[in-house]
């Protein structure tokens, strides 16, 4: 076993599904005139349940609606059509105050750490913003509460009228962790929080993440496209491609046996640190561009690209999202033949 292996979470016995995706369409109309009635498909149809207490790791290429994804979950953009049930509520039907309200209990937290904190709002105002909006705390105890998250997030409290440009990106993502945190959120939806900051920060901010989760018993959304970060802090994995889920299971299992054809051909990307195993070791090429989330192609929509590919049926036919292996589900005809 790898150091590497060494470091992936046995996932406990859960019984509870926190969230629960159900057929989630995401579809963002463009275009006038020639252009009209054609929409980017960027989430096409899926469904997958994140368990309470566990670490959902969501992987792909960049563009294949991962994010958008997210944001759905968290209600930040409205579902073209599906569900998302948070605790058995369904949050696509809830409006007003009593959706506003189910967001205390779960945040996000993004990508940019310098585009997603006001720069005219100081630290401690940007922090506690939340428990303002939610009427929680006010005066000494909103300091109070502030103070004791940026300690929590490894922060100097003594820099809490300071303002987001005093800070180094590693700080700033503190920052918008603490404000996620803020408000003791059950689920948090974590948007790609390390692929802006520098590699030396970045496994700082995981670490910082892992306390927090078993501090707090949260649940995580991860969302990366660094596949060696995921494995490192997933309790489960879902790999995503051009609008669809392709494959989903255990974080072990499914490193250890990929059964979608677009799975092991980004597992084939991840380097090893042993250059002698490197250098031994064919990566999978995959060929041709990925294909227009406007005009997805038919059937299984990575046949373009898969090299285990037959015709007509991956052309024809969308394989299903379904179980191969207990508690490992793959959406392809011809899984694990590659």
């Amino acid at each position: 076993m790898s150091a590497q292996d060494s470091h992936v979470k046995q996932s406990p016995a859960y019984e509870m599904a926190l969230v629960r995706v159900e057929d989630v369409v995401k579809h963002f109309p463009i275009g006038t005139g020639l252009f009209g009635g054609q929409a980017v498909r960027a989430v096409d149809g899926v469904s997958f349940e994140v368990r309470s207490g566990e670490t959902l790791g969501l992987v792909g290429e960049s563009g294949c609606g991962k994010s958008t994804l997210g944001r759905v979950i968290a209600q930040l953009q409205p579902a073209t059509a599906g569900h998302v049930f948070f605790r058995d509520t369904d949050l696509v039907r809830l409006h007003g105050e009593k959706l506003r309200r189910m967001r205390q209990q779960m945040q996000m937290i993004f990508q940019d750490p310098y585009a997603s904190l006001n720069p005219r709002m100081t630290v401690g105002d940007i922090i506690g913003e939340p428990l303002q909006n939610f009427g929680i705390a006010r005066g000494k105890e909103r300091e109070r509460r502030i103070n004791e998250v940026m300690r929590t997030c490894g922060l100097n409290p003594n820099f809490i009228r300071r303002y987001p440009h005093e800070f180094s990106g590693g700080q700033r993502q503190r920052i918008g962790i603490a404000r996620a945190l803020v408000l003791n959120p059950t689920f948090i939806v974590a948007d790609e929080p390390i692929s802006a900051l520098d590699v030396s920060i970045q496994a700082q901010i995981v670490n910082l993440l892992e306390d927090l989760q078993d501090r707090f018993k949260l649940t995580y959304l991860f969302i990366a496209h660094d596949l060696s970060v995921v494995r490192h802090l997933s309790d489960r994995v879902a790999v995503m491609y051009l609008g669809k889920i392709v494959e989903i299971a255990d974080s072990k299992e499914i490193y250890l046996n990929p059964l979608h054809p677009y799975t092991k051909a980004l597992l084939s990307s991840i380097p090893i640190p042993d250059p002698d195993l490197e250098a031994q070791r064919e990566p999978i090429l995959l060929k041709g561009e990925i294909p227009s989330p406007v005009n997805p192609p038919t059937g299984c929509r990575f046949h373009t690209r898969c090299p285990i590919a037959q015709f007509p049926k991956c052309s024809e036919e969308e394989p299903p999202l379904e179980e191969k292996a207990a508690g490992h589900r793959a959406a392809c005809h011809f899984a694990g033949q590659l």
